[in-house]
């Protein structure tokens, strides 16, 4: 099958672990913000990391991810729902930059200076929303950092990708392991330690091996039973219907605006980058629906 995301807890209830394939969903993201490698490996892996904290939400909930920092990257935003559903973008998506060791520097590229904004829609009145400083520039550090420090939840992220020479992704994935209270720090060690035994993730991905497979070597002698097996994809939730009530709120006169001094409009979704053409005629219809609106308000006010 395509992307997928395993998600498994431990029999005693103290540990939970999830692990997924992203390569088809990081692929379409980057070939549609025409990322340079770099980028595409922190777009990548922002991706990824979007997608496992999506799959900790009830159904309906979203989560989004902001990472801003001091780098040439600037920013990256994703957002995420329960069931799968995954868009981002960069700011800066024509970026490139390596370490000496010749391989792709993220952590320079989105810079050590600046904050992860997590914001969660749960159907509440207001949103949560959590805030960390940048530790490393990194993406997973960064997420493991937030998760405890903001969220009180021991946590261990992997994100990673292989870029073939071509700069396409050849393979996407990424795990998080999180303690539940009553915390057992002998099991937590046990995690940390055999997280350190294990080979790369990218080495695991380009072997072929299964979100299934992966959390196996992680859980290997820790009893657990699999809870959901999920789909995932890049999946906008933009449309012209949502566009149009964009336009409608930018007010009469910006509506206007755009009649007399272009003629049209395009708008391009920063997320997923497709373009809407609004004419003349589509802007004047727009402006009639706005004025009619005002006029029904004010009828009602009378």
């Amino acid at each position: 099958m395509g992307d997928y995301l395993v998600r498994v807890i431990a029999k005693n209830g103290k540990i939970r672990g999830l692990a997924c394939v992203t390569t088809e969903l990081v692929s379409e993201g980057c070939k549609r913000h025409g990322t340079l490698p770099t980028a595409t490996a922190a777009l990548g892996r922002a991706l990824t990391a979007g997608t496992l904290m999506g799959a900790l939400l009830k159904t309906g909930q979203r989560v989004a991810l902001r990472y801003e920092g001091n780098g040439p990257l600037k920013k990256i935003i994703v957002e995420a729902d329960s069931n799968g559903s995954v868009r981002g973008y960069v700011a800066e998506p024509l970026v490139q930059l390596m370490r000496p060791d010749g391989r792709l520097n993220v952590a320079s590229g989105l810079g050590r200076a600046g904050f992860l904004t997590v914001t969660k829609d749960l159907m509440l009145k207001e949103p949560y929303r959590g805030s960390v400083m940048l530790y490393s520039g990194e993406i997973a550090q960064d997420l493991a950092l937030y998760l405890v420090e903001s969220e009180q939840i021991p946590s261990a992220v992997a994100l990673s990708e292989f870029i073939d020479s071509d700069g396409n992704v050849a393979v996407s994935g990424g795990f998080l392991i999180q303690a539940l209270p009553p915390v057992d720090t002998e099991v937590v060690d046990q995690l940390m330690n055999r997280i350190g035994e294990m080979p790369p993730l990218s080495d695991l991905l380009r072997q072929g091996k299964s979100p299934e497979e992966i959390l196996e070597l992680l859980f290997q002698d820790l009893p657990h039973d699999t809870l959901e097996k999920r789909a995932l994809a890049f999946a906008c939730s933009c449309s012209r219907e949502r566009i149009e009530r964009v336009l409608i709120s930018t007010g009469h006169d910006e509506i206007l605006s755009l009649i007399e001094e272009q003629g049209g409009a395009e708008v391009t979704c920063e997320f997923c980058r497709q373009q809407y053409s609004f004419s003349h005629e589509d802007l004047d219809a727009l402006l009639k629906e706005l004025e009619a609106g005002a006029q029904g308000q004010g009828d009602d006010a009378r």
